[in-house]
This record gives structure tokens, C-alpha cells and sequence, in this order.
């Protein structure tokens, strides 16, 4: 899921990048770029897989 996440940020990302759009102060091709990557790093990291722990 933190894929499909990562996949929409990088494209709002490249879609600003390519028409110079800018929503205040916060929302920007970097922010964009960095919240894809972090999705992309929880993706790596298994969060979000629906793995459990064993209860006994």
C-alpha cells in the first residue's frame, strides 16, 4: 500500500516539477519527492504487509 502511496507522490511531484506549480509554502516538489521516498522506505521496511506475530 505504502507503494501505491509513493507512486501517487512522485507523480503530483513530477506533475508540479512540470508545471511550476507551487500550493503555499508547504506543498512543493520536494515535500512531495520526500513524502514518496519515505513511503517508499516504510514499503522496504515491511510496515504494511499484514504480517503478524504468532499469539499463543
Amino acid at each position: 500500500m505504502f507503494a501505491v502511496a509513493a507512486a501517487v507522490f512522485f507523480l503530483l511531484a513530477l506533475i508540479f516539477a512540470l508545471a511550476g506549480l507551487a500550493v503555499g509554502g508547504v506543498l512543493t516538489v520536494t515535500t512531495l519527492g520526500l513524502a514518496g521516498l519515505l513511503c517508499v522506505a516504510l514499503h522496504l521496511m515491511g510496515v504494511g504487509a499484514g504480517w503478524s506475530v504468532l499469539k499463543k
